[in-house]
């Protein structure tokens, strides 16, 4: 029987290329052979935040310090007038002239507007009349009682009693005609419409040449005083009997900020509690009292109001990224002096966007870590670094990260540590084995990548 050897060939050629491919993609998917305690570290660090034990941490490090720390109480408030007054008529008649203007300031009694007088000046001219025609017939009465007087025996009793009854009624029409001219005069000053009370004045509700009536419940325009100017808001009711010790020692001073509480608009005192608590919601309502010198402050407006209820004197803080959290409560790291890091727990007794108020766990002058605690673990070397400014816009202030926080792609001239950037070399290159040789953001063949 005759052999064919080319298709045998053949076969085993085909047969020695499949497992070379075959043992090249084992080796590629296989994982990195860990690295031996003092070996050379080519396996990289074992996948985890925390990375081997042994290895170095770049952080930043900060100071415990002991220092006076205000407490402010947190609100939300509106910005309302001191005072408010709407102008109204207080007599009808043709408005013959506004002399206000829109959104005018104006001092207690200017001017305002003038109503037709001469109907009231027609009654006052009446009134005075009537009062002149009683007073010559009082006159005329107590002449009479005068001649009756002097007859003596030869006038009747009757007589002297009638004259000086008719005396006594006559001085008391003359007084009802002096009240019917005061009355008649107070209507007429009302024609002249003058402000109450120094303030801004708002839209005007009726235009010159108007009949005006006092029944009118629009009135003429209104005045709101927003020199000084009052702010209402809402605390929660724990929070009541330290703003009562607050108010008995003094002045409690208020912050109105604006909606992002970023900027102080205004800086007043508190003036009034509530008496009573809102069941419903659980807090209670303040009113504080503002100068708005220069006018920030505008009616109906809605602020971030900050109560000052006491200063915290020689309080042991910390930034407040140094506070972590874990099962057992909150706790700090504390570098020791060899350059390692203690996990302690810590009592926080306030905290604050920017800071801490701590009253157990830490000394001031300690040093804890301030950024970087999401690699560490409880004896971990730890490598103290400064931050670095990241370009920021023109105008903003330059942020600060920390050198193990910063970008891969880090921009030409900025400085990089070396120990930072080796570190960022082996993850690279860690994330690059893991994903089968692909560069990373790239799928690789553990991703399932799908052909073309």
């Amino acid at each position: 029987m005759t052999i064919r050897w080319k298709p045998v060939v053949t076969g085993v050629v085909l047969a020695g290329l499949v497992g070379g491919v075959g043992y090249a993609v084992q080796q590629k998917l296989s994982p990195p052979a860990a690295t031996q305690p003092g070996g050379p570290p080519g396996g990289g660090p074992p996948p985890g935040p925390g990375g081997p034990r042994n290895s170095v941490v770049a952080v930043q490090a900060g100071t415990v310090a002991r220092e006076d720390v205000p407490i402010w109480f947190d609100g939300i408030g509106t910005v309302q007038a001191f005072n408010s007054v709407t102008v109204r008529a207080r007599v009808d008649g043709e408005l013959q002239r506004v002399s206000l203007q829109e959104g005018q300031l104006v001092k207690a009694g200017d001017l305002l507007a003038t109503i037709d007088s001469r109907p009231l000046q027609a009654q006052l001219a009446q009134a005075q009349a009537k009062k002149a025609q009683d007073e010559a017939q009082l006159a005329n009465a107590r002449r009479d009682l005068e001649r009756n007087m002097n007859l003596k025996e030869f006038a009747s009793r009757q007589s002297v009693d009638t004259q000086r009854a008719l005396v006594a009624q006559y001085e008391a029409q003359i007084r009802a005609d002096e009240a019917a001219i005061e009355a008649v005069q107070v209507q007429l000053n009302y024609t002249t419409v003058t402000a109450p009370l120094s303030g801004r004045i708002g839209l005007r509700n009726v235009d010159q040449g108007n009949v005006v009536r006092a029944s009118d419940q629009n009135g003429i325009a209104t005045i709101t005083q927003i020199q000084p100017i009052a702010v209402l808001f809402t605390l929660p009711e724990k929070q009541l009997q330290a703003v009562l010790a607050a108010q008995a020692q003094g002045m409690v001073t208020v912050e109105a900020q604006d909606r992002e509480g970023r900027r102080v608009l205004d800086t007043g005192k508190l003036s009034v509690v509530d008496n009573l608590i809102d069941s419903g919601t659980g807090t209670i309502r303040l009113k504080a009292e503002m100068p708005n010198d220069p006018q920030k402050l505008w009616p109906g407006q809605f602020v971030n109001v900050r109560l000052l209820s006491t200063v915290r004197r020689g309080a042991t803080t910390v930034p407040s990224t140094v506070v972590q959290r874990g099962p057992q409560g909150t706790y700090a790291y504390v570098i020791k002096d060899d350059l390692t890091v203690e996990q302690r727990p810590i009592k926080v007794a306030r905290q604050e966007e920017t800071k801490a108020i701590v009253e157990e766990g830490l000394t001031p002058g300690e040093r804890v870590v301030v950024d970087g605690q999401y690699r560490l673990q409880p004896g971990s070397k730890i490598r103290i670094v400064e931050p670095i400014a990241s370009a920021a816009p023109t105008g903003s202030a330059p942020a600060t990260v920390a050198p193990e926080a910063a970008p891969a792609n880090r921009p030409a001239g900025q400085p990089q540590d070396p120990a930072a950037r080796e570190e960022r070399r082996r993850e690279r290159q860690q994330q690059r084995e893991n994903n089968g040789g692909a560069p990373p953001g790239q799928p690789g063949p553990r991703e399932g990548r799908q052909p073309s």
